[in-house]
């Protein structure tokens, strides 16, 4: 008898099975992993490399892997910060899955690795439906992007354990609203902290780190709105019963991505 099956739900379950294993892998080798999701243009290597630098400057041991489609440039600049860094070359596709990390890690993380920081693609599409096996996801956006695009990508923003801006030396030249901005993450993800950066003057960098090394001592991270767009997440609940958000915003459960 031949059966169906649809990929649209069977590959991402499958990703969630690896993810599942990694992050239980991962807490064993007591290695707080944190993504990061952003679009392109985003400054979020350029954050990345800075937050590297000042983690090794307090002593501590971190590592990174970034994915880009077909260059070794991100991880170049990652490296001058003196972490270990690994690039992943994703060959066109546009997320990191889980199984892609973990063959990374072994063999390859230091032991000792305190903070392993994961660089997707730059894209807030297909990765935000994709554990990576992180305890802690932070999606990106510059104040050059506009204030209301965490309202056009919900499922991003949505499923962030902690929003960063980036750039905002910026914001006087840009005319970012920050109010409008606060206004749209608070309509997709209720009480989601908001850290503002800048990896030119160093602002926010510090408490960016702080708040990873929380979660790495045991914080609990914020539970996110993980916004349904993808049939797989309708009947994988963790929490209360999936309903329609009062914005139209899709269907949305209380469910941490961890």
């Amino acid at each position: 008898m031949c059966r169906s099956v649809d990929v649209r739900t069977a590959v991402p379950a499958r990703n969630d099975g690896l993810a599942a294993e990694l992050r239980a892998d991962l807490a064993r080798r007591r290695v707080t992993a944190v993504s990061l999701l952003s679009s392109p243009g985003s400054g979020k290597t350029a954050l990345l490399e800075v937050v590297l630098r000042r983690a090794r400057e307090r002593g501590l041991a971190v590592a990174a892997l970034t994915a880009g489609l077909a260059t070794e440039n991100d991880a170049r600049r990652l490296a001058r910060s003196g972490a270990p860094v690994k690039q992943v070359l994703t060959g066109g596709l546009c997320h990191l899955e889980a199984a892609q990390v973990s063959g990374l890690i072994d063999g390859w993380l230091p032991d000792g690795t305190r903070l392993l920081f994961v660089e997707n693609v730059g894209n807030l599409v297909c990765p935000a439906s994709y554990d990576l096996g992180e305890t802690l996801r932070v999606t990106l956006m510059s104040v050059t992007e506009g204030e209301d695009k965490p309202l056009k990508y919900p499922p991003a923003f949505g499923a962030a354990h902690l929003v960063v801006l980036t750039k905002t030396d910026l914001s006087d030249a840009t005319g970012f609203d920050d109010a409008a901005f606060a206004t749209a993450v608070e309509r997709v993800n209720p009480g989601v902290e908001i850290l503002r950066t800048s990896s030119r003057d160093g602002r926010g960098v510090d408490i960016l780190l702080d708040r990873v090394l929380a979660v790495a001592d045991g914080a609990a991270p914020h539970a996110p709105l993980l916004a349904v767009d993808h049939p797989r997440r309708q009947g994988h609940d963790n929490g209360p019963a999936e309903a329609h958000d009062a914005h139209g915003q899709g269907r949305v459960s209380r469910a941490a991505v961890t």
